[in-house]
């Protein structure tokens, strides 16, 4: 059998092309190339080579549209036995191909051309072409003449046109030689035989067979001669001859052959005019070809040579013919019956062949499948012969089967197949596949087949001692069938890919990856420090909404800013190291050895560090691989590069997502993480990253406290951030914020310490001082049984993240890119850039860099005659000093100079342009990890007070306030109680105040306390002045041991407001309804606003401090537990009385000075013993002084009531010892609003001893705010106020 054959195969003449002496392989391969190009021979073109000796046989030659068509056998073939059946089949031609500079000597390759020919008898013409001949050698082929023919050195194509020539003299020279044979048969005849024919002697009857038999295949093989003239239609018309005089003689085998030669003259003469009658035709003559060709094979049946062959050919010819989808059931049913043939066939070489063809047609009709299965048939045949060509071949069929396996090499594709595409797509689909491209990815139920694939590859590629082929095809079959074959099995494979990897170059690269599967497992975050955001040129705070540079979706810093897209954006910085986690499995039953693994990256501007790793047995394990990006640009990590088994592979991420999808929906064997106890993974997609140039970097320490700083309650501590730029370029622009809970607690941060290091050049460090203060614990934080575990609490607080966090944003101003060429000096230390080059024009957007731009200075070129214009930025604004066309543009220009802020400016493309080239900046967070431990903590607080009668004098009394001009002797002369206890200038009684804290110390540790009071001072030279000064005084310490509790009196001044009015009120009005809140009036919210004033600064004047050892201090807040204790009592405490009495002596029957105010403040105390003791048995005058604290009249009726020692009333009743002159009750007034009246009145006392003046009133027709302040519970009850107590003191005798 011979391959490639078809229909139209009866009319090819063969060619054999032989080189002659030494070709080089390139040289031959270029000529071969050339010859192929000239298959095909038009006849007309062959006409002026023609000479017809005698009329030619073949009358009905097509010279308008006929042609010749040649097979070029290079190397030529052996000589068939079946010539004389098929003229075909013949070699008619030998071209010699010679190049003359390997062989310069014209008659040796005369000699040897002439000596390969003879081993083709059949052959008819000769030709030898030299090619590239020297001047000697033209001069001598000219002279040999003959079949010599030189082809001068030319162009390619003048060669082409000279060997089209050449192939034109030699399709005449074969038609005039066809013709001197067909002459030659028809007059003399020929005995033709073929194997089938009996080689024994020939009897008598035999004989008269022979004879009857030649005259038919005579007509047969004349009817081939036609076919290869190119004349269909005389080669049809012996065909005809031929197959009747078969007939007759029932030499069926003949008539076989000739009934074929007849289909094919009837194509060649309706050459591209296939119609559906002649398709037909075509196949009903050669299904008689086919049956024919049977019954000769049936007939002789007991011969030595079959002619199964021709049978089988005639059937490949017309499938091959058929071959089309639509009669896709035809050829199969005509390759089926072809394939049962092949257990007939006696040669190995003839079942080749048959399988070859068989795969070639179901290959062209789309059945991959039945394709692969001959294919593998054809590789059975190749390993049955025992040698290293056979293997190679049976390793190439067998390697044009994976693909239908779905077992191929990535090197089969130059694209990674379909999976690549697909997984590239479910990214962004959410990480979702359709089912059915996952099925057509994974096809589980050919495992068994797909091995034993793998296995013939594995077996061949051993045999042909190709060790990549071997390791690439044991790499396929471990990666993907590991769960299907033994440990013994993987370990055998394991032993073939050492094997291999021994024969193999270091560092040689296979495009499949073996173990261990790979997965991309995170992408960590920037450290704290490293953070990089975007900044925004327009802002001063460039930093405002932006968010770190991880690739997750959420981050503490995000401002919920929407996920538009499932990619996140990554930033990584040039020469600074980056890091990703892979993940690693080894589901194989023998440890894995990883030499180097490190991540694969086509971009080209990045540097990956390799690390090497050990699996254990069905284990996983999770590692580092980092690198450093190398220049500015997008970057791309497809998967991971890995030195395992002696070879260097690719493994992309992107196939074990696919794998992993395959096995969720159960479309491959197992999972190989899975099965090595790993945790099931989401699938992370790969974000979009980029390089950016260099950034600064600054590196934190925070001094005072290692690790947590652990602070009690109030506790005041100092510490220092030292911040080192770890960065190649300095830091220009910073900002700190804070950020997270508590950040009250940071008092102070030196923002200016660190303002004025800037720059903060690379390597230089600045120390930043920050003063916290702890905060207090909340409701829930306090627990005795904890507070005694400082690591118990430590843990607390951390995981609920109360600590601040000091946020620094920091950024270089950029850096200068201009174009190739351009020489960029600077800036210097002044700002000053100056760049030479030569534009012939330049446009700048002054509005766009006035921020940046201070002034700018352009240099004229010399073809422009030189000279300097110079562009000053004002508000934005230019002033021209210098000629432009345009604003901003400028021609000729050879030099530019620039005063910048800084060197954010860049020039690109041509006109050269100034661009603005931001980079981004940078956050560093730094948690301030502080631990706060309760400290001292409250059990109840409560106000306690008392009140101490005054003496009655000539002047009311006063209140005491130290001078701010004698703080010293007001401190060191006073006695305490003239600096605790005040005169309530509203009651005129001495008041003295406490607030009572009751202190628990839960600690392990002893706290000494200590109470300041700020006193407010008035300046002596004038009491109106607004300047007022605090002087604080302390108190003596009390201390409290641990686990112990005491108590801390704080002592309150009294404070009260100037007026009553409904300010204090006002809640209660607006708790009646939104009318009253809107028509409240603008004073009344003043006074509240004052109310609210003055009980911040009553409770802002005590501070109550701690200490704890020899470092350790604090405050304690009292707030909460001043204003728990006042609740109660705030309106007895801060709100004067509606009315003040007061009693004073009136001496020698004159009045003392009015007081314009009882808050006048004029001298110390003075006692009315000062001035000397009232008198028994003396009448005493005295007065009354009633005062309107309110904003309203009032009426009342005013009673003055005297009491003696025991308290009982000492000027009514029948043991009355006091007599009066005057009026005591019943006294109706009217006191104007915040005024004051007198009432006098004269004592006689008849006893000496202590008595007791006191004033009261019955207020009537009470207003709501005087009802409130009573708290009346009846508008009918009546409101009665009470002065306090004034104490007289009479001597003298009874």
């Amino acid at each position: 059998m011979e391959p490639d054959v078809s229909i139209e195969t009866s009319s090819v003449i063969r060619i054999a092309v032989l080189p002659i002496g030494t070709v080089p392989p390139g040289l031959l391969r270029e000529y071969q190339t050339m010859l192929l190009r000239q298959q095909t021979i038009p006849q007309s073109a062959i006409s002026s080579f023609y000479t017809e000796h005698q009329k030619s046989p073949f009358a009905h030659q097509p010279w308008d549209t006929g042609s010749l068509r040649f097979k070029f056998i290079l190397g030529g073939a052996p000589p068939s036995p079946w010539e004389d059946f098929q003229s075909n089949r013949k070699i008619l031609a030998v071209i010699g191909i010679c190049h003359c500079p390997s062989s310069p000597d014209l008659d040796s390759v005369i000699d040897q051309f002439n000596s390969a020919c003879k081993s083709y008898a059949s052959a008819l013409v000769h030709r030898c072409f030299a090619f590239c001949p020297g001047d000697s050698q033209l001069e001598d082929g000219s002279k040999k003449g003959g079949n010599l023919k030189l082809f001068p050195p030319a162009d390619t194509q003048t060669q082409e046109m000279h060997l089209q020539t050449m192939m034109q003299d030699i399709a005449a020279s074969l038609l005039m030689e066809f013709e001197k044979w067909v002459l030659k048969a028809e007059s003399a005849g020929t005995i033709l035989k073929t194997p089938l024919d009996s080689q024994a002697s020939l009897n008598s009857e035999e004989v008269l067979k022979a004879k009857k038999r030649r005259l038919a295949r005579s007509q047969k093989t004349i009817g081939d001669y036609c076919l290869l003239a190119g004349s269909p239609v005389d080669a049809s018309a012996h065909y005809s001859t031929s197959q009747e005089l078969a007939r007759l003689t029932s030499d069926y085998f003949w008539y076989a052959g000739a009934l074929e030669g007849g289909v094919c003259a009837l194509l060649l003469d309706r050459m591209g005019q296939k119609d559906p009658a002649m398709e037909e035709e075509v196949r009903y003559r050669y299904n008689s070809v086919i049956v024919h060709y049977r019954k000769s094979f049936i007939q002789d049946n007991a011969q030595r040579v079959s002619p199964l062959s021709f049978e089988l050919e005639a059937t490949l010819k017309l499938a091959r013919f058929l071959c089309r989808r639509e009669l896709a059931k035809e050829v199969v049913e005509l390759l089926t019956s072809a394939a049962d043939g092949a257990k007939s066939l006696i040669d190995a070489s003839d079942r080749l062949i048959l399988f070859v063809e068989i795969a070639r047609l179901y290959g062209t009709i789309g059945y991959q499948r039945k394709a692969a299965f001959f294919s593998r048939q054809i590789a059975q045949l190749y390993l049955q012969q025992e040698n290293r060509l056979a293997a190679i071949s049976a390793m190439q069929v067998l390697a044009m089967t994976t693909k239908a396996y779905r077992v191929q090499s990535r090197t089969s594709t130059s694209e990674h197949s379909l999976p690549n595409k697909q997984i590239g797509s479910s990214h962004v689909d959410g990480g979702k596949m359709h089912h059915h491209s996952v099925v057509s990815l994974f096809e589980s139920q050919w495992s068994t087949l797909q091995m034993v694939v793998l296995r013939e590859i594995l077996l061949s590629a051993v045999r042909a001692g190709d060790p990549l082929a071997a390791w690439s095809a044991a790499a396929r079959l471990l990666r993907s069938y590991y769960p299907l074959i033994t440990p013994a099995g993987q370990n055998g494979l394991a032993s073939a890919l050492s094997n291999s990897s021994d024969r193999l170059p270091s560092g040689t690269r296979c495009a499949d990856p073996a173990l261990p599967f790979i997965r991309l497992y995170s992408f960590p975050l920037h450290p704290s420090q490293m953070d990089i955001v975007k900044r925004n040129p327009e802002r001063e705070d460039w930093w405002a909404g932006s968010a770190p540079s991880g690739p997750f979706i959420y981050t503490p810093f995000s401002k919920g800013e929407s996920n538009e897209s499932s990619k996140q954006d990554l930033i990584w910085v040039v020469g600074e190291p980056i890091q990703v986690l892979v993940e690693l499995a080894n589901p194989c039953g023998f440890d894995l050895r990883v030499d180097s693994i490190y991540l694969s990256v086509h971009s080209g501007n990045f540097d990956a560090f390799p690390v090497s790793v050990n699996l254990p047995t069905n284990s996983s394990k999770v590692i580092t691989l980092s690198g450093i990006p190398t220049s500015v640009g997008p970057v791309t990590i497809p998967g991971c590069m890995v030195h395992c088994f002696g070879v260097v592979t690719e493994h992309l991420f992107k196939d074990v997502d696919n794998l992993l999808l395959g096995a969720t929906q159960g479309l491959v064997l197992s999972d190989p993480f899975r099965c090595c106890g790993s945790a099931k993974l989401r699938n992370v997609s790969f974000p979009n990253i980029s390089v950016v140039p260099p950034l600064p970097l600054l590196v934190p320490h925070v001094g005072g406290g290692d690790g947590a700083i652990i602070l009690y309650e109030g506790e005041i501590r100092d510490l220092w951030i030292n911040l080192a730029n770890a960065g190649t370029v300095p830091v220009e622009q910073v900002h700190i914020s804070l950020s997270g809970k508590n950040q009250d607690c940071v008092i102070s941060v030196a923002y200016e310490t660190l303002k004025a290091a800037l720059p903060l050049k690379p390597g230089s460090e600045v120390t930043i001082p920050v003063t916290l203060k702890a905060w207090q614990l909340g409701l829930v934080d306090p627990d005795p049984a904890a507070g005694k575990s400082a690591f118990g609490s430590m843990m607390r607080h951390f995981k609920d993240g109360s600590s601040p966090t000091v946020v620094i944003h920091y950024a270089a101003l950029g850096s200068l890119n201009w174009p190739n060429g351009v020489d960029v000096v600077g800036p210097d230390d002044h700002g000053v850039v100056e760049i030479t080059g030569q534009w012939d024009y330049f446009m700048l957007d002054p509005i766009r860099f006035m921020k940046h731009v201070l002034a700018i200075r352009f240099g004229r070129r010399s073809d422009e005659g030189g000279g300097e214009g110079r562009i000053g930025f004002v508000l934005g604004l230019v002033e021209e000093e210098a000629t432009m066309n345009t604003l901003g543009y400028f021609h000729k220009i050879s030099t530019i100079i620039i005063w910048c802020r800084s060197w954010s400016l860049s020039s690109s493309g041509d006109p050269s342009t100034v661009g603005s080239s931001v980079p981004p900046g940078r956050r560093l967070v730094v948690p301030l990890q502080i631990c706060v431990l309760q400290g001292l903590s409250f059990v109840k607080a409560r106000l306690l007070s008392m009140e101490i009668p005054a003496h009655v004098g000539e002047n009311l009394p006063k209140p005491v306030h130290v001078d701010s001009q004698s703080t010293e002797r007001a401190i060191g002369s006073e006695s305490k109680l003239d600096r605790l206890v005040k005169i309530d200038p509203f009651r005129g009684s001495w008041g003295l105040r406490f607030l009572e804290l009751e202190l628990s110390n839960p600690t392990d540790v002893v706290f000494d306390i200590s109470v300041s009071v700020q006193l407010e001072n008035l300046s002596n030279a004038d009491n109106d002045s607004a300047d007022q000064d605090a002087v604080e005084y302390g108190y003596p310490k009390t201390r409290i041991d641990r686990d112990c509790s005491a108590r801390v009196l704080i002592p309150l001044e009294h404070f009260k407001l100037p007026i009553l009015d409904g300010s204090f009120f006002m809640k209660d009005i607006q708790a009646d309804g939104p009318t009253g809140s809107r028509n409240s009036s603008f004073s009344e919210k003043n006074a509240k606003a004052e109310l609210n004033a003055s009980i911040k600064n009553l409770i802002s004047r005590i501070k109550v401090r701690w200490q704890s050892g020899r470092n350790s201090s604090g405050e304690l807040n009292i707030k909460d537990a001043i204003q728990a204790a006042l609740q109660a009592s705030v309106m007895d405490v801060l709100l004067p009385d509606p009315l003040t009495f007061g009693f004073r002596l009136l001496r020698n029957g004159l009045e003392p000075a009015k007081l314009d105010s009882p808050n006048e403040l004029n001298s110390s105390v003075q006692s009315s013993a000062s001035k000397g003791p009232v008198l028994a048995h003396d009448m005493t005058p005295m007065e009354v002084l009633v005062r309107n604290n309110t904003k309203d009249l009032i009426k009342m009726n005013l009673s003055i009531t005297c009491r003696d020692v025991a308290g009982e009333n000492c000027v009514e009743g029948a043991k009355a010892t006091v007599l009066w002159a005057g009026i005591l009750s019943g006294i109706t007034i009217e006191i104007p609003p915040l005024q004051e009246i007198k009432h006098s009145f004269s004592l006689y006392f008849l006893v000496p001893g202590e008595y007791t003046l006191v004033a009261a009133a019955l207020i009537d027709d009470a207003n709501d705010i005087l009802r409130a302040r009573a708290r009346t519970h009846s508008p009918d009850e009546p409101i009665f106020c009470c002065g306090p107590p004034y104490n007289v003191r009479v001597i003298g005798t009874a």
